[in-house]
């Protein structure tokens, strides 16, 4: 699953022109899901209702080829309650719900926060575990408790933490999915049990990724691993700035999208750009003239 850029014009406008032609590269790279409107395609700074829209026509565009994914969550649950229901009745497969961030709620408080989602919603909910940007970590034995849940189906766990998949495997069962958010560790994480990654790596290698996936999951250790390799500079440099500063800047080079990014966030910084070239040049990765607008 690929945690997907959101496009902007260089004013910051959302792209709506470029979301389609994105949508198309993915499903033909083998991506199985687009996260829409999470983390990496900047929510924090969706107005309520461009949110919805981002969304709605993320599965009008995607016609039932490409299952879509809406990221909902925030710090506040009336907040995430709100842009759920909202949502709920479009075409979307499950919600991405992340941990309530900078308020930093005990974990009675989020499992209290996730309950009253998962209660109020028809589609499922992925829970989402970040503790490197929200500053709450959602503990395993509070996942277990949430698992119990009927509508609780998934966890993002973003940690890097791999102890926790054979903990949540042997305590949350086989039907409650375990999906890596860290690209680094994630072949290992799939190795291990898990069931798949929501990725930004994928924004910019969709196919290769597709194949780390399908050869980890099935038990293909070193298939698994040479594809990794590969990618491993990738996983590494889409990180020297904030996400998703280098992978927007890396989509862009592709001549996927335009070089808009929202305010706090800005372009990657010059003294990156090798870096990240180089990462996308071992991977494989096509480049194309980058647009200005």
């Amino acid at each position: 699953m690929v945690a997907l850029v959101t496009p902007m014009d260089a004013d910051g406008a959302v792209a709506f022109g470029d979301l389609g032609p994105l949508i198309d590269f993915h499903t033909a790279a083998g991506t199985e899901a687009l996260i829409v409107a999470g983390t990496t395609g900047e929510s924090a700074t969706l107005e309520h209702e461009e949110h919805i829209d981002l969304i709605a026509r993320a599965c009008e565009l995607a016609d039932g080829r490409i299952p879509i994914i809406a990221g909902t969550g925030s710090n506040s649950t009336a907040q995430t309650l709100r842009l759920s229901k909202a949502v709920d009745r479009l075409p979307i497969a499950a919600f991405l719900v992340v941990t309530p961030y900078y308020n930093k709620p005990t974990q009675e408080g989020m499992y209290r926060h996730f309950w009253a989602i998962a209660d109020a919603v028809q589609k499922p909910v992925i829970l989402y575990n970040v503790p490197a940007r929200t500053a709450v970590d959602l503990k395993p034995e509070t996942v277990v408790r949430l698992a119990a849940h009927g509508n609780i189906r998934s966890i993002k766990e973003a940690t890097g933490d791999l102890d926790r998949v054979t903990r949540l495997r042997e305590s949350c069962g086989r039907d409650f999915l375990l999906l890596s958010g860290d690209d680094a560790t994630a072949c290992e994480f799939m190795l291990l049990g898990g069931d798949g990654v929501i990725s930004v790596t994928g924004n910019v290698a969709p196919s290769s990724m597709r194949k780390l996936c399908d050869a980890a999951r099935n038990g293909r250790r070193k298939e698994a691993e040479r594809i990794d390799a590969q990618l491993q500079p990738l996983h590494k440099k889409l990180f020297v700035e904030s996400n998703p500063m280098p992978v927007k800047w890396a989509v862009a080079r592709m001549g996927l999208i335009g070089p808009g990014i929202r305010l706090p966030l800005t372009e990657l910084s010059a003294q990156f750009h090798d870096d990240v070239r180089a990462a996308m040049q071992t991977a494989g990765v096509d480049f194309a003239s980058p647009r200005s607008s």
